[in-house]
């Protein structure tokens, strides 16, 4: 009987006969171990075909199902992302913070020098390896801050952050604010100012819609307050340098001296640039000078009105200057008051 030939694994006839002399008579060419000839090591195990490709197709499965997994997580926001401090716009939105607290800055700091960042920021993607920062930032502050001082960029070179995707610029807009009321609260005059500069920004079609957008969770007499304070904004925002120091009490009263006295803002801004205050109280003194007077009392106002004729009374104004009234304080007595004047 002819003797078999003896394969390797790769179906090489010509290995030495030797090679395969000490392997059992019942593995011969259909054996699914086979030994290696002399310079090979270890035993090379060869899977049925059909299997190798089930394995191979259920692995892809699986990476396909977890890859999956991981994009739904991360565009849901909640998976929580390590981006580069560098890839983060920081004034992607108009910030609703004018001013931040020493101290509580410096807290913040420490606080992420020791136990590193607990709460990831939130930010909306605008292209490849960039995003723009939505709320959280202090934070980004702070480690921006800390990466300057240290030069860490392993420990504080990125943000933790998690991705949202808000449908429009408005919910943007009103997550930033929901974090800022939970968290530190803003000034009436802040909360004011972004109503103003969302609108600026045509996030919102008036301040109106605005105020309800971003302040609906509010009770509606603080939302009347910040919707008050708009006046003040409008009228000095850029000439304060400590804006966020108005009190409730004061920001009330400019506003309707606002309203009722349109020229007040051009004194107020004079004023203040004349002054150049250097401190919060020294500036809250200039406006509360000219922007609030006090009422004057009933028996003060009829001291002050004088009978000067029939039907001709004159009355002291607050603040200074005279009024003619009554029957024949019309036009007539104007020319000829004017002619009168004139001639002095």
């Amino acid at each position: 009987m002819a003797k078999r030939k003896r394969l390797t694994p790769f179906g090489d006839p010509a290995l030495p006969e030797d090679a395969t002399q000490d392997l059992p008579p019942d593995l011969e060419t259909k054996a699914m171990f086979t030994r290696y000839p002399q310079g090979y090591a270890g035993t090379y195990v060869r899977p049925a075909p059909i299997a190798d490709m089930a394995g191979a197709a259920a692995a892809t499965a699986a990476m396909e199902e977890m890859a999956e997994v991981l994009r739904n997580a991360r565009e849901s926001g909640r998976m929580v992302l390590a981006l580069p401090l560098d890839q983060v716009q920081a004034d992607h939105l108009m910030r609703d913070r004018i001013a931040l607290d020493d101290d509580e800055m410096t807290a913040l700091v420490d606080s992420l020098r020791a136990r590193g960042q607990q709460t990831p920021v939130e930010v909306v993607a605008l292209g490849p390896e960039r995003y723009g920062l939505i709320s959280g930032w202090r934070r980004l502050k702070a480690l921006r801050q800390l990466l300057a001082e240290t030069g860490d960029a392993g420990k504080y070179g990125s943000v933790l952050a998690l991705l949202r995707q808000p449908e429009q610029a408005s919910d943007a807009y009103v997550a930033m604010v929901e974090e800022n009321e939970l968290r530190v609260g803003l000034s009436f005059y802040e909360r004011a100012r972004i109503v103003a500069k969302a609108v600026e920004a045509r996030v919102y079609a008036d301040d109106r819609s605005a105020l309800r957008g971003l302040f609906g969770s509010v009770p509606r007499a603080r939302r009347s307050k910040i919707g008050s304070f708009l006046t003040v904004v409008r009228a000095l925002d850029g000439a304060l340098r400590f804006p966020e120091t108005i009190s409730e009490k004061l920001g009330l009263a400019l506003a309707q001296r606002i309203e009722a006295d349109p020229a007040l803002p051009a004194r107020l801004l004079a004023a203040l640039e004349a002054k150049a205050p250097a401190t919060a109280e020294a500036e809250q003194a200039v406006l509360s000078r000219l922007g609030t007077v006090e009422k004057p009392s009933q028996k003060a106002v009829t001291e002050t009105v004088l009978s000067v004729a029939p039907g001709l009374r004159l009355r002291d104004l607050p603040g200074g200057g005279f009024a003619l009234e009554g029957d024949r304080a019309d036009a007539a007595l104007r020319a000829r008051l004017l002619d009168w004047l004139r001639q002095q």
